[in-house]
C-alpha cells in the first residue's frame, strides 16, 4: 500500500504507520464508535462484509466501516474468508486528550490463530499447521491455540496429505521457497501463509521448543528423533511470536501422531463414505448420526475418532467395554449425562485463562465444571469396569481453586470485568467499604444532615454539592449564629452561607474516588485469581481430555440405543462376517414407516474371498459396499454397529 505523506491528516499518517507493519492484514482502525478500513482494505471489507464502500473526503481514499460493538459479527466473516485481521484500538479516552488519540495493535487474528468464540466452531478444532520439506521426509505440526493441543509427525508426502485431510487445518505455514512444491503435493485448497527460510531451520526450531517447554531435550515428548516434525513445530511457535500471541502457557506438551495406532484414511475415503460431510446438501454424514455428545470438547474428540479409527485391539475393546457398561447401568448413565451438561467447554476456558482473556462468567463456569467432575469421578471409580475406573482415577477435582472461585466471585457476574460487581461480597473488606460508600452515599449524607440539625438546632440546614467546593453545608442567614466554630465558610450567598467540615471533605474524597478504586481493586483481585488458576492448567487440561473421552463413549451408547446397534466381536480367524447389516446413515434418512433392507456379508480365506455384486442402477450396490466399510470403521472406532451380529478379523 502506498504511503504518501503529502496531503495526509495526522490520523491517516497514523493509520499508514500501522498498515506498513501489517501489509498483508486487513487493518480495522478504531475511530470513535466505529472500526474503519481504508484503501485496498476498504474494498476487500466492503465485498466480504456487504457494507457500503465510500470515500474519505479529505484524502479521497476508499473507506468502509462498521460500529465497534458489531465487531463480533463482522470479524468472523473476514477470518472465515481466509483474511488476516489486525485490530487497531484506541489506547486512551479521546475526551482526555487534545492531541491525536494514541492507538495500537491489540490483536492479530488469522484463520489458524483465533481465540474469539464468535470465530470458533464449538464442535471443531481450529488447527494451525506447518509443513517442512526435509531431505529425508516431510514434517508436519498442528496446533489448536484455543485448546492447547500440539501434535507433530513426519513421513511421505502421501502420509502428510492424509494428515492434512484428517485435521483440516484452517491455515498452513510453509517456507516461501517451497511454494511450487507445496502446491504440487498438496494442492491449492488450503489457506496458506509463507514464512522466510530461517524459520524452518533445525537450530531455530529446536531452540524455540526447548525454551517454551523449559527442557533440555525433546525426548520426554517422544519426538526427539523427528527432525522434520520438530522443525515444523518450531515454525508454529515462531509464527505465534510474529503474530504477537505470546501468552501460551496452556501449550504444555508436544505429542507425536502415532501412525501405527490408527487406520490411515485419505481425503477420498473420508469424502466418499461421507464420514464428516454429506455429499448432498440435504443429506447426513456418519458423524451427524452418531454424534450425541454433550460437551464441545467431546464433539471435537468424536470427530477425531471418526477419521482416526484404531488399530490396537486392546484399545478398541476398552472403548467397547465402556459403551456396554452404559447400556447395562442406566443409573450410572443418567448420572454421567446430567453432570456432563454442567461442564461446558472446559478445554477452551482453561486456554483463555492461560492467555489472560477469560471472562468472569467463564471463571464461574469453570467452577461449575469442577463441581460436576466430583460426582463423575465418584461414579467412575466405583464402576465395575476397568476402562471407566481408569477414567475416574485420572480426574483431578482441583478443590482448592474451585473453592477459591466460590469464595471470591459473585454467583452471577457480568461477562465483562469493566461492568463491575464481579468480586463476591464479604471477600475483601476494603472493597465492601468502597461499595457501601458508592451505593449509600446519598443515605449517608442525609444521615450527616440530620445529625447536624439535631446537634446545632439549625432546622433548615441542607447538604449540597457543586463542582467548585464539592460537598457543603448550607445555612440560612437567620441561623448563622448557631454555626460551630470548626466549620469553614466557603461561600456567601444573598440569603445563606455555605460551609465545609473535615468530615465532609474526607467523605467527599471517598465518594469521588470510590468508583475508580472499586474498578481498580476488582481488576487486581480478579487478575490475582486468574493467575492462581493458571497453576492448575495441566490438571484441568487432563480433566477436559478425560471428560471428552467419557462423552464420546456415552454418545456411542446413545446412538446404539436409538438405532438398535450391537456390540461387534473381534475374531482370530481371517473372517468378515456381518449378519443383517444396515447402512447407518441411509436407514436414518428413509421416509417414515419405510425399513432399510438388511444384508449379510461373509468374506474369508476358505470359502468366499470375493463377492461379485450385480444389479440395475439404484439397486443398492454402492450402498452395500459403503455399508460394509462403515460397519467396520464404526467397530474400529470402538462403537457398536448396525447389524444383528458382526465379526471381523484383527
Amino acid at each position: 500500500m502506498a504511503n504518501k505523506d503529502v496531503g495526509q491528516t495526522p490520523m491517516m499518517k497514523q493509520f499508514f504507520s500501522f498498515k506498513n507493519q501489517y501489509p498483508d492484514a486487513v487493518l480495522l482502525f478504531r475511530c470513535g464508535d466505529f472500526y474503519e478500513t481504508y484503501c485496498e482494505d476498504a474494498v476487500v471489507a466492503a465485498k466480504i462484509l456487504g457494507i457500503t464502500l465510500t470515500k474519505r473526503s479529505k484524502e479521497g481514499i476508499e473507506m468502509a466501516g462498521f460500529p465497534h460493538h458489531a465487531l463480533d459479527t463482522y470479524l468472523p466473516k473476514l477470518v472465515r474468508a481466509g483474511r488476516r485481521v489486525a485490530i487497531c484500538d484506541q489506547l486512551e479516552d479521546p475526551k482526555l486528550t487534545k492531541k491525536l488519540v494514541k492507538r495500537g495493535i491489540t490483536e492479530l487474528v488469522t484463520p489458524g490463530i483465533a481465540m474469539n468464540d464468535t470465530v470458533l466452531n464449538y464442535k471443531e478444532n481450529n488447527f494451525l499447521a506447518a509443513v517442512h520439506f526435509g531431505k529425508a521426509s516431510c514434517g508436519v505440526a498442528f496446533l489448536d491455540i484455543s485448546t492447547g493441543e500440539f501434535l507433530t509427525d513426519e513421513g511421505s508426502f502421501d502420509y502428510i496429505e492424509k494428515l492434512l485431510g484428517n485435521f483440516s487445518p484452517k491455515e498452513v505455514l510453509y517456507d516461501r521457497a517451497h511454494k511450487a512444491e507445496f502446491e504440487r503435493q498438496f494442492g491449492t485448497k488450503f489457506c496458506v501463509f509463507e514464512l522466510d527460510d530461517w524459520v524452518f531451520t533445525e537450530q531455530s526450531a529446536r531452540q524455540k521448543l526447548l525454551k517454551h517447554f523449559g527442557t533440555k531435550t525433546l525426548k520426554g515428548f517422544g519426538v526427539e528423533h523427528l527432525k522434520s516434525g520438530v522443525i515444523a513445530s518450531g515454525a508454529i511457535l515462531q509464527y505465534l511470536e510474529l503474530t504477537q500471541h505470546t501468552h501460551i502457557a496452556h501449550i504444555t506438551s508436544l505429542s507425536r501422531i502415532e501412525e501405527e495406532r490408527y487406520v490411515r484414511l485419505d481425503k477420498f475415503t473420508i469424502r466418499s463414505l461421507e464420514l464428516l460431510q454429506p455429499m448432498q446438501e440435504d443429506g447426513a454424514s456418519l458423524l451427524d448420526v452418531i454424534d450425541q455428545t454433550v460437551t464441545p470438547m467431546g464433539g471435537r474428540m468424536l470427530k477425531r475418532w471418526v477419521v482416526f479409527p484404531l488399530k490396537d485391539e486392546k484399545r478398541i475393546e476398552q472403548r467397547l467395554d465402556g459403551v456396554e457398561y452404559f447400556f447395562r447401568e442406566p443409573d450410572f448413565r443418567q448420572c454421567i449425562d446430567e453432570q456432563l451438561h454442567r461442564i461446558g467447554d472446559l478445554e477452551r476456558i482453561i486456554s483463555k485463562v492461560a492467555v489472560g482473556r477469560v471472562s468472569p462468567r467463564e471463571v464461574v463456569q469453570l467452577k461449575y465444571a469442577l463441581q460436576a467432575i466430583a460426582p463423575i469421578k465418584t461414579a467412575c471409580t466405583h464402576a465395575k469396569n476397568e476402562s471407566l475406573t481408569q477414567i475416574g482415577e485420572q480426574l483431578n477435582l482441583c478443590e482448592s481453586i474451585r473453592d477459591r472461585i466460590e469464595r471470591e466471585i459473585q454467583p452471577d457476574p457480568p461477562q465483562l470485568l469493566v461492568k463491575g460487581n464481579v468480586i463476591a461480597d464479604g471477600f475483601n473488606a476494603e472493597l465492601d467499604e468502597l461499595r457501601r460508600i458508592s451505593n449509600n452515599s446519598r443515605e449517608y449524607l442525609l444521615q450527616i444532615q440530620q445529625r447536624e440539625i439535631e446537634q446545632t438546632g439549625i432546622a433548615s440546614l441542607k447538604v449540597g454539592y457543586n463542582n467548585v467546593f464539592g460537598y457543603y453545608l448550607e445555612v440560612r442567614n437567620t441561623y448563622k449564629d448557631k454555626v460551630p466554630q470548626e466549620w469553614v465558610r466557603k461561600q456567601t450567598l444573598a440569603q445563606a452561607e455555605r460551609y465545609i467540615t473535615q468530615e465532609l471533605k474526607e467523605y467527599e474524597e471517598k465518594i469521588l474516588g470510590a468508583d475508580e478504586k472499586i474498578r481498580s481493586l476488582e481488576e487486581r483481585l480478579f487478575t490475582e485469581l486468574v493467575t492462581a488458576i493458571q497453576e492448575f492448567i495441566p490438571q484441568i487440561q487432563i480433566d477436559a481430555n478425560v471428560i471428552a473421552q467419557l462423552d464420546c463413549l456415552l454418545s456411542f451408547a446413545k446412538a446404539a440405543e436409538d438405532h438398535h446397534y450391537i456390540r461387534p466381536q473381534i475374531c482370530t480367524e481371517d473372517t468378515l462376517d456381518i449378519k443383517q447389516g444396515r447402512h447407518p446413515v441411509i436407514e436414518t434418512q428413509l421416509p417414515a414407516g419405510e425399513q432399510y433392507v438388511p444384508n449379510d456379508i461373509l468374506l474369508d480365506n476358505d470359502k468366499q474371498q470375493i463377492i461379485i455384486i450385480t444389479g440395475p442402477n439404484m439397486a443398492g450396490k454402492s450402498a452395500l459396499l459403503r455399508q460394509t466399510a462403515l460397519i467396520v470403521l464404526l467397530a474400529q472406532m470402538g462403537s457398536f454397529v448396525p447389524a444383528e451380529s458382526a465379526r471381523w478379523v484383527w
